[in-house]
């Protein structure tokens, strides 16, 4: 055959192939990477953590209803990266208030816009916030051995509360502050009026997470440590007072309490995910979903839905993958986020 005629078979088998790739419809979640991006109702943020002191934290913007993702909305909403770490977010009076442990920052957003509206700066590795009122919130933190009081008038810290250890997760319930200590195996109650520690409750140790139950009581998973086996307490937040324990077997290492939408299941990380009847008198012994060849590492329950989304860390250097599942755990679908996506926001 002549070199000429070789040469037109190849055009026509490319213009075949390229015809055939774009005529193809994708299952996968559509990529947007525009310059700014609108936000709409039920929509889903993904706090994607980076790599420690890589500067590549970022949020994902899931579209639950035609499938679209944003990698890092707050890149395309504000031209300039997030900063180094990202630990959480909380929705207050219109705003969204970002934590970069490593950056030692909050970053405040317009919920509808996503731009930028202030810096709050000036803390150690800050974890989470709470609202108290307009004007005040507390801010965790792992290495400051306080809590952080910061006004919101104004957006600079105004005090601290000694706290020993690594204060973690927070809620404010029946008037007083509850605040887990993953150096501790107590839970530390707050005084919002006079700003001091007033009471503890002794659980197991390793504190991670706290949330409350359709009757009011407050539960909290603890991881425990080398020595100490993690458990779950339903607290009373009135008496202040366990009123009921589960252990686990030692070495095991649960985490990311959640609930779902009418607040009478809890759901956990421990490998595996697992899920309870707030008045279960068991723990469950099966996984509700497995996670074979899988490392999940966040999660989080849809309040609209019910629908359960879990974040796979992969290897911690490439990006994530988040996984939808209806509320019955059949998987709806998967998408990539961030590095090290860790928590799940819905708006």
């Amino acid at each position: 055959m002549k070199k000429s005629s070789i040469k037109l078979v190849v055009i026509l088998i490319l213009v075949a192939i390229s015809t055939g790739l774009s005529s193809c419809k994708s299952d996968k979640p559509e990529i947007k990477n525009e310059s700014t991006t609108i936000i709409s109702a039920n929509s889903i943020y993904i706090t994607n953590e980076g790599n420690f002191q890589f500067g590549n934290a970022s949020i994902s913007y899931y579209n639950p209803t035609d499938n679209a993702v944003v990698e890092d909305i707050f890149k395309a909403n504000n031209q300039r990266n997030l900063g180094d770490v990202c630990q959480s977010m909380t929705y207050f009076n219109g705003n969204y208030y970002i934590i970069l442990n490593n950056s030692h920052t909050i970053e405040i957003v317009n919920a509808n816009t996503f731009q930028s509206s202030g810096v709050i700066t000036g803390f150690n590795s800050p974890r989470y916030l709470l609202p108290i009122n307009n004007s005040k919130a507390y801010v965790t933190d792992l290495y400051h051995n306080s809590i952080y009081i910061v006004n919101l008038s104004n957006n600079e810290i105004s005090g601290n509360i000694n706290c020993n250890g690594w204060s973690e997760a927070i809620t404010l319930n029946t008037g007083n502050v509850f605040v887990t200590n993953v150096y501790r195996n107590k839970i530390y109650v707050i005084n919002p009026q006079s700003d001091q520690i007033t009471d503890s409750i002794a659980t197991a140790y390793g504190g991670n997470s706290i949330i409350e139950d359709k009757n009011g009581k407050l539960w909290t998973l603890c991881n425990g440590n080398n020595t100490e086996a993690g458990g779950l307490f339903q607290l009373n937040p009135n008496t202040k007072s366990v009123e009921t324990s589960f252990y686990f077997p030692q070495g095991e290492n649960p985490s990311r309490l959640r609930i779902n939408r009418t607040n009478d299941t809890l759901y956990w990380i421990n490998q595996a995910i697992f899920r309870m009847p707030i008045n279960s008198s068991t723990m469950p012994s099966t996984p509700f979903i497995t996670s074979i060849d899988k490392n999940f590492y966040g999660l989080g329950i849809d309040p609209n839905t019910n629908e359960i989304y879990v974040s796979d860390a992969v290897d911690y250097v490439q990006k994530g993958v988040v996984y939808r599942y209806a509320s019955n755990g059949v998987l709806v679908n998967s998408f990539r986020a961030g590095i090290i996506p860790g928590d799940f926001y819905f708006k």
